[in-house]
């Protein structure tokens, strides 16, 4: 076969799959090896006619093979062609040379069983075309040996929240309705006109992070260590279990929107008085990549490691890249997720300046309420979420409890706006869409959405109505949003939601929305979770993630079986 015989670069070129047409239709066409080349454009020109059936001609005194590296010689392919047809020289004469320019200006005039290729300037059947691009595919599968698909598992979930340090006390919370918003201790923002959010009030680093390191660090980067390293205790991977990984096949790839804002306004203020006053380590401690790398530095994980940071949707990326390092074999285990923490005047300021905070500060607990007619912005939050993935197979071999498995996600661009939802909701329908398919399920199989549901006036709507379109016709369909209890973590929504997400698989149980006391105009609140948590048996899961910059995400999650 030629595939066989040629290198796998020659199949890389849409340009040699012409030429293995044209070799086809002329030396299978039967007859006169012109007919199967025939022109068909009445617009050439007769001297053009005359060169292309001169160079035809040439089969006569010699091969068919010969006849089509020597005639058609403008390919800048050559070191491909020439292994393709065992030739070691293409000449390429004045005559040849103004051949390829006029077929590649004539006219195109052709029907559904010919193609023309204008850089080699000669006609090719519909049928040739159809076998030689055949025998393209069987060239790729032939180089690329078949494997089979390796799924992924989730076994252990790290998380620090304003409602809970562990999924169990995390989700329990959830359940309850309970609220972890509440008015800003961390600083004096009584100038401010929000002095509200979903921040932390008691975290330790004891027994997690060297002293030394958490007195220097920003929080962002400590929420992201103990979040990753409770993740490895709840998925029972002790010191001895650790011994028995392949180190070059851990990674770690966990996000971060904002980076080390704390450090780095603290930079600031020291620079003020002095360079010599500034922290030694403000410049690594302030960029995103190095949670994931002091993470992997701490436990001596070789595997892929970095960040991405693609605003609110980092996470959902995260996590959806870290399970195709695992699909592809590039790792066996990854921890991923998010984690930021900018409850701080200029986090807090730059929102403000944003217009895009609730300022709901009398009453704390109801500010954030998504899908509610009176909802005024969103609340902002503090934490980590992380999730242990894992290679099925390698889960299962070290007796690993496997709470879900993840199915597959997608990311899209809404292209519109550097924060403003794309009205028609084109960019989220595409990106449901497409993490279904990738997910290799329709969307009759989803009932269940945690939704990324912000509590803004216009995002929550809009994808409400995506969400309508997609999911609207199945009655089974329950959505929720998390942030109605915790604010919006950011960078760290995600993984928190994903946290969320595979608890609500585990314990059969979604939790309630709560503030939706008057939903907007158009809201079918029969899609949503009511005020009170309700029984679900989950048959598959979506967690959606949209950030500024129209960067949309969606992953799938769905019961192991």
């Amino acid at each position: 076969m030629v595939g066989a015989a040629a290198p796998s670069s020659c199949y890389a070129s849409p340009l040699c799959t012409w030429f293995v047409a044209a070799f086809m239709s002329v030396s299978h066409g039967g007859g006169d090896s012109r007919q199967a080349v025939a022109l068909k454009s009445t617009g050439r020109s007769r001297r053009s006619r005359r060169q292309l059936t001169k160079c035809l001609s040439l089969s006569g005194s010699g091969s068919v093979q010969e006849t089509l590296v020597t005639s058609f010689g403008p390919c800048n392919h050559y070191n491909a062609l020439s292994s393709l047809f065992g030739s070691n020289s293409v000449s390429l004469n004045r005559n040849q040379r103004r051949l390829n320019r006029a077929a590649a200006s004539s006219d195109k005039e052709y029907d559904d069983t010919e193609y023309v290729d204008l850089k080699c300037g000669f006609w090719i059947s519909g049928g040739a075309m159809a076998v030689a691009m055949d025998m393209e595919k069987e060239a790729k599968v032939d180089n690329k040996p078949p494997t089979e698909q390796r799924r992924v598992v989730v076994t252990g979930m790290g998380v620090e929240t304003s409602l809970g340090h562990d999924p169990h006390t995390f989700y329990e919370n959830l359940l309850q309705g309970n609220s972890g918003i509440s008015q800003i201790e961390n600083f004096d923002c009584s100038a401010f006109p929000t002095r509200i959010a979903g921040e932390i009030k008691s975290f330790s680093t004891e027994g997690w992070v060297a002293p030394k390191l958490s007195k220097r660090m920003d929080k962002f980067m400590l929420y992201l260590l103990t979040a990753g390293k409770k993740a490895l205790v709840d998925g029972g991977v002790t010191e001895e279990v650790m011994a028995e990984f392949d180190k070059a096949k851990c990674g770690v790839l966990i996000g971060s929107a904002m980076g080390g804002m704390k450090v780095f306004q603290d930079a600031i203020e020291a620079m003020k008085i002095s360079y010599k006053k500034m922290n030694p380590f403000c410049v690594p401690f302030a960029t995103t990549n190095m949670g994931s790398a002091m993470l992997a530095l701490d436990l001596g994980w070789m595997g892929p490691n970095y960040s991405i940071s693609t605003a609110c949707a980092t996470s959902n990326f995260c996590i959806l890249n870290s399970a195709n390092h695992i699909i592809k074999g590039e790792a066996d285990v990854m921890l991923c997720g998010g984690s930021d923490s900018v409850i701080i005047p200029i986090g807090l300021g730059g929102f403000v300046a944003c217009r895009a905070l609730s300022q709901r500060n009398n009453d704390p607990t109801k500010a954030s309420r998504p899908w509610d007619s009176n909802r005024d912005g969103f609340v902002m939050g503090e934490g980590a979420g992380v999730l242990l993935l894992e290679e099925l197979e390698h889960a299962k071999k070290r007796g690993a409890t496997i709470y879900a498995e993840f199915l597959g996600g997608s990311f899209t661009c809404d292209a519109y706006h550097m924060t403003e939802p794309r009205p028609d909701g084109a960019g989220v329908i595409l990106c449901i869409e497409r993490a279904l398919a990738d997910a290799g399920i329709s969307k009759e199989q989803i009932n269940y959405i945690n939704a990324h549901a912000t509590s803004t006036p216009a995002g929550d709507l809009k994808e409400y109505q995506a969400l309508a379109h997609c999911f609207g016709q199945n009655p089974e369909i329950k959505v929720n949003s998390t942030k109605s209890m915790i604010g919006h973590l950011l960078g760290a929504a995600g993984a928190v939601e994903a946290v969320a997400t595979v608890q609500a698989i585990r314990t059969g149980w979604v939790h309630p929305n709560i503030n939706l006391e008057s939903p907007d105009n158009g809201v079918d609140t029969n899609l949503l979770v009511g005020p009170e948590k309700e029984r679900l048996d989950i048959k598959a899961a979506l967690s959606n993630s949209f950030g500024f910059g129209g960067h949309n995400s969606s992953i799938i999650f769905a019961p192991y079986k």
